[in-house]
């Protein structure tokens, strides 16, 4: 039970505090979320991270369709070879990165 008040407790606290603030801070967080987004060095570490994963993706489906065989369902098979084409592609992946 005294978890439940402290709870209600933060949560209404919570409440003012937010909206005490208004939509002048949540602007101000949008605007920095939104610099943060378009910053080169994060950019270039997202696509980095899709790449590399990608990449991980490709080889451990390789290794295991090795061990495994014809047993690897078809839709998987499918999803990963979309995976490469696309990174060998250079096209866009459906966060907005591209493949450079």
């Amino acid at each position: 039970m005294r978890y439940k008040v402290t709870f209600a407790v933060g949560l209404a606290l919570g409440y003012v505090l937010g909206t005490r603030a208004g939509r002048e801070r949540y602007e101000q967080l949008k605007k920095s979320a939104r610099e943060l987004a378009q910053n080169p060095v994060v950019r270039n570490a997202a696509e980095s991270a899709g790449q590399n994963g990608r990449a991980f993706a490709g080889k451990a489906f390789a290794a295991v369709s090795e061990k495994v065989g014809d047993a690897v369902p078809v839709s998987l098979a499918g999803r990963v070879r979309g995976l490469r084409d696309r990174a060998a592609g250079g096209a866009e992946d459906e966060w907005g990165t591209s493949n450079t």
